[in-house]
């Protein structure tokens, strides 16, 4: 992987409840949770403890990482304790459930950070203490602030994304619209960046006609979409930064009478979203695998805490693939058929 590339991935106290939200058994937006942490596997008999901090509890996303997660842990004979932030972009509320679970005395945390930089202090804490953090779908910044990261290659996604749109305008001169997710995390710039290269343009070109912060959330997508359409009528290509905004895009196109004239890219995989993929609502889809990275986080901590082994330091791909009904030549794509078989695997 080239440099670029290599930049990308309660059981608590009173006193965190309102910046902590404790996840129940049940992953880029916001929700509460309502019940204790450790799941069914595990218990507070269990030898090794694990911490998994997501960006909130509600994303479909977060939901699918936290339940592999848990099935890992239950696997390994750990027990894991959920905590995550209140909405996209929370990072005081990341910063508290680190300090929890420190409190707790886990041997290791999976974060998907907030803010890939403002999260650091937090996890220097931890790892001072001798706990191993590892993050999860979206890198810190440094990259080596964690000890290891296991993610999507976000900016070759985002590449994946462009590539696809552009060529499904068949010819015709772009003119695009961005639907983005929080300022501050490595995810939102990588996909950005690469949705971008992918069309072979830079950052202020003519040719993006404007873009709108989601924090990867349906409603405030709709609206932003809303806004944007407003100014930018003639808009003929989308981009999105996940499948939840994607959704909201198509809302407001579908409201606006376009749903003909644009093509919308997105990334995330999630099964609905495959299904929306086969509807039409989104064009092309680039599937992500959080059951891999949740996985090969908590095999990870259990590693570490059973004899000492440290993970492979630095960013380790989970992997992604195109996924469209519509291939185009020299894009590498799975259709929605393979895309069901294997949503969020």
């Amino acid at each position: 992987m080239n440099s670029k590339l290599s930049k990308k991935l309660l059981v608590g106290a009173a006193a965190f409840a309102a910046s902590v939200v404790l996840l129940g058994t049940t992953a880029c937006s916001s929700g509460g949770g309502d019940t204790g942490g450790g799941g069914d596997g595990g218990g507070s008999d269990a030898d090794v403890k694990i911490g998994l901090i997501t960006k909130t509890d509600s994303n479909p996303f977060f939901v699918k990482m936290r339940e592999s997660a848990q099935e890992a842990a239950d696997a390994n004979g750990a027990e894991l304790i959920a905590l995550a932030g209140e909405f996209d972009g929370d990072n005081e509320g990341q910063v508290a459930a680190i300090e929890n679970l420190i409190s707790q005395g886990v041997q290791g945390i999976m974060i998907t950070p907030n803010s890939s930089s403002g999260i650091l202090s937090a996890i220097k804490q931890a790892r001072d203490q001798g706990i191993i953090v590892v993050a999860l779908d979206t890198a810190t910044e440094p990259e080596d602030a964690v000890d290891a990261t296991f993610a999507t290659d976000n900016f070759a996604a985002g590449v994946a994304q462009g590539s696809w749109v552009k060529a499904s305008l068949d010819g015709a001169e772009p003119q695009i619209l961005m639907l983005d997710g929080t300022p501050g995390g490595t995810v939102d710039t990588f996909r950005h960046d690469g949705f971008i290269e992918g069309f072979g343009l830079k950052e202020g070109a003519p040719e993006i006609l404007g873009k709108e912060d989601t924090n990867g959330d349906q409603t405030k997508a709709q609206t932003a979409m809303e806004n944007l359409l407003q100014r930018a009528p003639q808009a003929n290509a989308l981009y999105t930064i996940n499948e939840p905004a994607a959704a909201g895009g198509y809302a407001a196109i579908l409201a606006a009478g376009l749903e003909d004239q644009v093509v919308i890219g997105s990334i995330d995989g999630s099964c609905t979203g495959v299904e929306n993929v086969k509807k039409g609502v989104i064009g092309a889809t680039v599937m992500q695998f959080p059951t891999k990275m949740a996985e090969q986080g908590v095999e990870a901590i259990v590693a570490y805490a059973t004899d000492g082994t440290k993970p492979k330091a630095g960013f380790n791909d989970t992997g992604s693939v195109l996924i469209t009904d519509n291939p185009v030549d020299g894009i590498d794509s799975e259709d929605t058929t393979w895309g069901a078989e294997n949503c969020w695997g």
